[in-house]
């Protein structure tokens, strides 16, 4: 299964990575979140049905479920699988409107 993450899935991995390793101070859990998203795509790629279906009033995200990065666990993948696609839509921690953010 190819996985294709967008641009807005992109950007919040970095956004976090930055927070951990310049904000926070501790390069060490910026690039343990990285190697947690890593695995947590591994996964879901393995079992795309493994996530919990998430529900948002755009036709457009109809499908996505939602699976936590191990180890950080407030904050989630979402995403949608087809047979041959893993798209990573967005990787938000659960403290912010994830509704919101998903239906813009």
């Amino acid at each position: 299964m190819r996985t294709v993450p967008t641009p807005a899935a992109r950007e919040d991995i970095l956004a976090q990575f930055r927070y951990y390793a310049v904000e926070q101070g501790v390069p060490d859990v910026g690039y343990r979140f990285l190697d947690a998203v890593e695995a947590a795509i591994t996964r879901v790629g393995e079992m795309p049905a493994i996530g919990a279906p998430q529900h948002f009033e755009s036709l457009a995200l109809a499908g996505v479920r939602a699976w936590p990065v191990p180890g950080f666990e407030d904050i989630r993948l979402y995403y949608l699988a087809t047979d041959d696609v893993l798209m990573i839509v967005r990787v938000l921690h659960d403290r912010r409107d994830v509704w919101r953010i998903m239906q813009a």
